[in-house]
């Protein structure tokens, strides 16, 4: 389920028992997914959807440095129009939908950093455990100048609190693990060495009780949520069309701190 292309990365799938456990490969960018890594999550997540011997799923990232650095911002250099827009952010809805709607409980094992696309996909989990020291934040506000689409919003603002999400997106903060534990985004932070027996300890718990009701409820919590989401095109188009985009993604590319003061604020 992954290429050995560094350039690429990998996502890798490995089954223990009832246990899978994906795996986000591309250390030396700090896990930052690509297009390629996108794509073989949606294929393993669709795998694991019909596997009826998996139990719980652990979603974690190599290198020990990042659960996921967010999306490589070098693949968002040919974007110019609105559809460019739409059908990014649609893909990643898609994916995030198929991690979220897996039938089995599913587990984060966040080390390091959780940023953009990294948080999204820890979010759509329903448990997360964090290595002390773990940072999570989505500061597109600092860096590339795009937004989130309507649907990553939402599990963040259930998952961390109206305003936690608002200091993330609006000052570009980022929220600390032991904050993460006080409002109820992690289950448990630890040290390094208790983190793997902590995961163990969760996934045997949660592969011992009834499946069905674990289905159902975690369906019926969707459900709740998921009816309740408004259209945000515009909001998406707005931002990846703008001249703050453009510039964040010129600026990492030059390698150099974008400058959004120029650009007017446009309603």
């Amino acid at each position: 389920m992954s290429e050995n292309n560094p350039d690429q990365g990998a996502v890798r799938l490995a089954l223990a028992g009832s246990i899978a456990t994906v795996t986000f490969d591309r250390p030396h960018a700090r896990n930052a997914m690509t297009w390629h890594m996108y794509e073989v999550l949606a294929d393993i997540c669709t795998e694991l959807s019909v596997n009826k011997g998996v139990q719980v799923v652990i979603f974690r990232g190599a290198g020990g440095e990042a659960f996921v650095a967010g999306t490589d911002i070098e693949q968002f250099k040919t974007f110019r129009t609105a559809e460019d827009a739409l059908e990014y952010e649609g893909r990643i809805n898609s994916v995030m939908g198929l991690l979220e709607g897996l039938p089995m409980p599913t587990v984060a094992v966040i080390e390091g950093w959780a940023v953009g696309g990294g948080l999204a996909i820890a979010t759509a989990c329903d448990f997360r455990l964090a290595r002390t020291g773990t940072k999570f934040g989505v500061p597109i506000a600092k860096t590339l100048g795009n937004c989130l689409a309507m649907e990553n919003l939402a599990r963040l603002e259930r998952a961390f609190g109206h305003q936690r999400v608002k200091r993330m997106l609006l000052k570009a903060e980022f929220i600390g693990a032991e904050e993460g534990l006080a409002c109820g985004y992690l289950e448990s932070v630890l040290p390094a060495e208790s983190l793997d027996p902590a995961v163990e300890e969760l996934c045997e718990r949660l592969s011992s009780l009834a499946p069905i009701t674990q289905t159902s409820m975690k369906r019926g919590l969707q459900r709740l949520v998921n009816h309740q989401i408004p259209n945000g095109d515009d909001l998406v188009v707005a931002c990846y069309t703008s001249e703050d985009f453009h510039e964040g993604v010129n600026a990492f590319v030059e390698k150099r701190k974008p400058d959004f003061s120029k650009f007017p604020r446009v309603p």
